[in-house]
């Protein structure tokens, strides 16, 4: 039911908005009708004009946030069993976050070159910062009880990390990943905004070039599209990992 009414809200809007651009005769520059935008989303992808920068700017995401999340993660499982290394790095860490990552393009540009180097690199920065974060915050939230209990059993600190620690902050880690997910496609793009020639990106910046408005609008329906599949992966992803603890009944 909930997915009928989500449809149907969808069909609505681009019903509503199809008939207030012809109502209006509003300037396809301006705000072409969603039948407009459909035809060139179609002219796109049957030429195959769409299909290279669809697979760069996928590879660029899947890159990116592979790199970001398995660093974040590595860096926020060390920063929450060591303390004394937390309060020294996290400060940098945050600085290095709240820096915005259009600012250090051209600075990768240069280190890196235009291309596919510097947009995942970029993309990994800003895929970086959650999964830290959630590590480290899913760490920190097993119970002392349980926390005591592994220790009068004389379990070492990596077999409590393995057996205690990760299955307890699995769900945080993996809200993480969710986060990184969506985070990953705005840095990919974003990246292809100023150092690329071929992906969605660079595609945006192109229509908007020659003026293109169905175009634009075309390219940004494929990206939102992308963004879903993405994310949707993602929660298929938590729902098979944590899966075990819902069939035993028991929180992980």
């Amino acid at each position: 039911m909930k997915r009928i009414a989500s449809w149907a809200l969808l069909f609505g809007v681009l019903a509503a908005w199809e008939a207030l651009a012809r109502a209006m005769q509003l300037s396809a520059l301006v705000l072409p009708p969603p039948t407009r935008i459909a035809q060139s989303l179609w002219n796109g992808l049957a030429s195959g004009y769409f299909w290279p920068h669809l697979r760069t700017t996928t590879s660029e995401l899947l890159l990116g946030l592979l790199t970001g999340c398995a660093i974040g993660f590595g860096a926020g499982v060390v920063l929450a069993e060591v303390p004394a290394l937390r309060k020294l790095l996290m400060p940098y860490v945050v600085v290095s976050q709240v820096v915005p990552k259009l600012a250090l393009m051209p600075l990768l540009i240069v280190w890196f070159g235009f291309g596919v180097t510097s947009t995942v690199l970029v993309t990994a920065l800003i895929c970086f910062f959650p999964l830290l974060e959630n590590t480290m915050t899913g760490l920190a939230q097993v119970p002392p009880e349980r926390l005591e209990l592994f220790r009068l059993l004389g379990a070492s600190p990596a077999q409590t990390l393995w057996r205690l620690k990760l299955p307890t902050g699995l769900p945080a880690i993996l809200a993480g990943v969710r986060i990184a997910v969506v985070l990953a496609l705005v840095g990919a793009v974003v990246g292809e905004f100023i150092g690329a020639s071929q992906g969605l990106g660079a595609l945006i910046i192109a229509a908007q070039g020659s003026m293109d408005t169905p175009l634009l609008f075309a390219v940004l329906v494929l990206v939102s599209l992308l963004g879903l599949a993405a994310y949707q992966a993602a929660v298929l992803l938590e729902r098979r990992l944590l899966r075990p603890y819902h069939l035993e009944g028991t929180p992980p």
